[in-house]
């Protein structure tokens, strides 16, 4: 369906027609173009944003309905073909979830009633464990190399390179999601997967991993590359990819503090009242004399292990983060975060942790937008665009906002959109695609593509 935009445009002419003779303006409605890009053969490379990965795991329709899939039947309109994906096989929504700091596997989050710890009932996300022994349809590989969706959820810039990166669960390997789509699984890797497919226009997100996957596990177990690194093997990456010719888009990374994940639960959310200080202070000074812990009536910081400080604990401040994986049961009703033990170092994010991805975002970025420039791809600013969705925007005359469940873009995890959110992204691609090649690839306007559902 054609859209006719900025009609204003047309007002002053019809007004002159009406008023000096009688005349038909004509309104011209640009056609679909390419451009000067080449869309007959396309790939999308990155991790879980990509691949279409939402509500905490990575299921059919959600990979129906990711920014490739969107993109690639906007493409279809300006010379592109059939994409193909590696889809899970079943249809429900519920999918397959593993993360490499969560037990093995877990469903999708759906919204439903739950009763907590203090007997309260309320509509909540949730999910249910996946044993490993009836995970097995969902980690059958797909044979051949036509897969042109290569992006895999939670893989760093490193694991492009990897050939272990596509080994089995079975074999040891925690993320299940190359070796689905693999090649040759355990010899082939993902920046060979992609060359080999010869794309003349590639959709590219990369970087986000490198990041998130330290910053979703409170940086504990892993370490985020240098911006040196992650520039070396952008630089291998999409100079392999665009040897040929291929023209394409890469987007960069957003503020960590877009995302409820990351803000939803306050720092100083342990709220007590001057009854409760005077016990809580009482129990750390008289019994332990860890004095540089107070409580006082009213919001506190939770207490996180810090082993630069005396007896290797203190409470978070501002400027500190707490993750939305943190056990909200035990904060509520056992005094998790309050007592000891102090909470677990993998819920909270610390100022040094906090500076080490804020340096991250921005020396990622800056190699981003000049790679972008190298090898003439198209920059799409997410960074700017996720601050713009924390700020409220709205679309084709519908509000969103980055709040959780009621904000219309995020799914149920608090990190990944939901399939709106991904459609809207899509079109802040195409944007950008556009404007570089003076294309005039349609927008996404995705009828089918799901918000939240209640029950």
């Amino acid at each position: 369906m054609k859209r006719i935009h900025s009609l204003l445009y047309y007002v002053v002419p019809v007004a002159y027609c009406l008023f000096i003779s009688a005349c038909t303006p004509t309104v011209k409605v640009q056609d679909p173009s390419a451009g000067n890009a080449n869309f007959s053969k396309t790939i999308a490379i990155g991790g879980d944003f990509m691949a279409g990965y939402q509500d905490g795991a990575l299921y059919a329709k959600g990979q129906r309905l990711s920014i490739p899939a969107l993109l690639a039947e906007q493409f279809k309109q300006v010379g592109g073909s059939a994409f193909n994906q590696a889809l899970m096989p079943d249809d429900t929504g519920l999918g397959l979830g593993a993360t490499p700091w969560a037990p093995p596997f877990f469903t999708s989050f759906h919204l439903g009633y739950k009763t907590d710890c203090a007997g309260v009932t309320s509509l909540n996300p949730l999910n249910s464990v996946i044993p490993a022994g009836s995970a097995s349809p969902y980690l059958t590989g797909i044979a051949g190399n036509s897969i042109q969706n290569i992006a895999v959820p939670f893989a760093p810039t490193a694991a492009y390179f990897n050939p272990a990166f596509g080994n089995s669960f079975s074999s040891g390997n925690r993320n299940p999601y190359y070796n689905r789509i693999a090649s040759q699984p355990g010899i082939s890797t993902i920046y060979g997967d992609a060359k080999a497919q010869n794309a003349t226009f590639i959709t590219a997100w990369l970087g986000m991993e490198d990041i998130f996957n330290y910053a979703s596990n409170g940086g504990v177990g892993t370490s985020i590359p240098s911006s040196a690194v992650f520039a070396a093997r952008l630089d291998s990456i999409l100079g392999g990819l665009t040897a040929n010719g291929a023209k394409g888009v890469i987007a960069n990374i957003p503020d960590f503090r877009s995302f409820p994940f990351y803000t939803l639960v306050a720092w100083n959310a342990a709220v007590v009242t001057q009854s409760q200080a005077d016990q809580l202070n009482g129990f750390w000074d008289t019994i332990n004399g860890y004095t540089q812990i107070r409580f006082n009536p009213g919001p506190n910081g939770f207490i996180i292990p810090d082993a630069t400080v005396p007896h290797g604990c203190r409470q978070l401040h501002n400027g500190e983060y707490l993750t939305l994986a943190v056990p909200i049961d035990s904060m509520k009703c056992y005094k998790y975060g309050v007592f000891i033990p102090q909470m677990n170092n993998r819920y909270a994010l610390d100022s040094t942790e906090v500076y080490a991805i804020d340096e991250a975002t921005n020396s990622y970025n800056a190699v981003i937008a000049q790679k972008a420039a190298q090898y003439n791809l198209a920059l799409v600013d997410m960074h700017n665009y996720f601050n713009n969705v924390k700020s409220g925007i709205v679309w084709d005359g519908v509000s969103y906002n980055a709040a959780f469940v009621t904000g219309g873009f995020f799914s149920l995890d608090g990190y990944h959109p939901n399939q709106k959110g991904y459609a809207l992204i899509a079109n802040e691609f195409i944007k950008a695609i556009n404007a570089k090649y003076q294309a005039n690839v349609p927008a996404v306007y995705c009828t089918e593509c799901s918000g939240i559902l209640f029950p």
